[in-house]
C-alpha cells in the first residue's frame, strides 16, 4: 500500500463485497442451502477494478472479518464452519477469480466489451471451479454439481453479462492498479 488512496480504495473494495453478500436469494428449487448472492458479481469486479494486489487484498481482508466471526457472508454467516462448509470453496474461489480478473486488467483485458466479458466469465469459473472442488470433498461429485453448479449456472451467465457491463463502462482514465 503506497497511499491513502490504496487504502480507500481497498476498503471501498471490501465494502462493495460485504454489500454483495447481502443481496442473498433461495431458491425454491434448490438443495444444499447455498443461496445466490451478488458476491462473486461484487469480488470479480473489485478484482478487476482494484487490480491483483489491491483486489487480492480487499477479498483476503473479507475472508478474515468472517473468519473473525464477523456477519459478512451471505445470510450473515460467518466462522470457521462457513469456510469449512458448502460455501467455503466458493469463498476460497473469490481470492483465486478476484486475482486473476485483476491481473487479466493489468495485462490490457478491458478495451473491448468481448474483453470484460471474458475476464468475467473466466473469474466466474474459478470461482465454479474452486467451490464445486470442496462439495465434491464433502458430498460427492454427483451432489456437487447439484447443489453448486446446476442451481446456479442461469444466475452465472447473468452476473457475467452485468459484471462486463460494469468494468466496461468505468471511464479507463481511471487509475486501477497504478498511482495517478
Amino acid at each position: 500500500m503506497h497511499s491513502n488512496r490504496d487504502i480507500l480504495m481497498v476498503g471501498l473494495g471490501f465494502l462493495l463485497i460485504f454489500l454483495g453478500a447481502m443481496v442473498s436469494i433461495d431458491l425454491p428449487w434448490g438443495v444444499g442451502g447455498i443461496p445466490i448472492t451478488g458476491q462473486s458479481l461484487a469480488v470479480l469486479v473489485v478484482g478487476f477494478v482494484l487490480g491483483r494486489k489491491r483486489g487480492l487484498l480487499a477479498i483476503t481482508i473479507y475472508l478474515i472479518a468472517g473468519l473473525a466471526d464477523l456477519p459478512v457472508f451471505a445470510k450473515g454467516a460467518s466462522g470457521i464452519d462457513t469456510l469449512v462448509g458448502g460455501s467455503g470453496g466458493f469463498l476460497y474461489g473469490f481470492l483465486v477469480g478476484g486475482y486473476v480478473c485483476g491481473a487479466l486488467q493489468e495485462n490490457g483485458f478491458g478495451d473491448s466489451f468481448a474483453e470484460c466479458l471474458t475476464a468475467m466469465a473466466i473469474g466466474t469459473a474459478l470461482v465454479l471451479i474452486c467451490g464445486i472442488a470442496q462439495l465434491t470433498f464433502l458430498y460427492g461429485l454427483n451432489k456437487a454439481l447439484e447443489y453448486g453448479f446446476w442451481p446456479f449456472w442461469p444466475g452465472a451467465i447473468i452476473k457475467i453479462i452485468l459484471g462486463a457491463v460494469i468494468i466496461y463502462c468505468i471511464p479507463k482514465e481511471r487509475c486501477f492498479d497504478k498511482p495517478c
